[in-house]
């Protein structure tokens, strides 16, 4: 097995596991409160070949590690999830290059969702595959054509009380209207990580 490495390369501290030149590179965002560590494994699992690598978020709310500030729940500063969403860009495109791989897959659970969903809202084709595990994004996305054949799957708790349903049915349909090719798997619970979930999601990426 390939060694892991922890690094503060390329603007953030972030685990990585290198794969074979050529192959995937499968980069996976945790959700507030979690750290580099959360999702690793999980990915690791999914994608055994795939270059792995989790980034920690830069920002601290209380001491919770998360990816841009937000004013208060469900409000995001925006100005800072544009910094954070260019910079995360650099981050991926840097890593893909530097470990010469294929396709780039991008996993986010919660603020991880909301980063890697504002990363295809803005930057298009960077990710070809996107899981966006209970995402919010509370603002009208502008158009961006460049998400044109890219595969997402959007999995949701139909009680969310953090992610309303109407609002991830309004990401899912923007998507669609932008030509990615959208799946949103429901479960009837909350905010919380389901295994018919997991099962959608491991589906999803074989």
């Amino acid at each position: 097995m390939a060694a892991i490495e922890l690094s503060r390369e390329h603007g953030y501290l972030h685990r990585v596991k290198p794969g074979a030149e050529g192959k995937p590179i499968f980069f996976v965002f945790h959700g507030t409160g979690g750290d580099e560590n959360q999702f690793f494994e999980f990915a690791a699992d999914l994608k055994p070949d795939a270059t792995i690598v989790s980034p920690r978020g830069d920002v601290a709310e209380y001491g919770a590690a998360r990816f841009f500030k937000r004013t208060a729940e469900g409000v995001y500063d925006m100005a800072d999830l544009a910094r954070a969403t260019d910079k995360m860009a650099d981050f991926v495109m840097a890593l893909k290059q530097e470990h010469k791989a294929g396709a780039v897959v991008g996993l986010g659970f919660s603020n991880g969702a909301n980063i890697l969903a504002n990363l295809l809202i803005e930057k298009g084709r960077l990710f070809d595959r996107a899981v966006l595990m209970h995402p919010l994004i509370p603002f009208a996305p502008k158009d961006n054509t460049a998400l044109d054949a890219t595969q997402v799957l959007i999995t949701a708790g139909r009680t969310d009380p953090i992610c309303p349903t109407p609002l991830t049915q309004a990401l899912a349909d923007y998507l669609g209207r932008q030509g990615a090719a959208v799946t949103i798997d429901w479960h009837d619970g909350g905010h919380e990580i389901r295994k018919e979930e997991v099962a959608a999601v491991q589906r999803f990426l074989k």
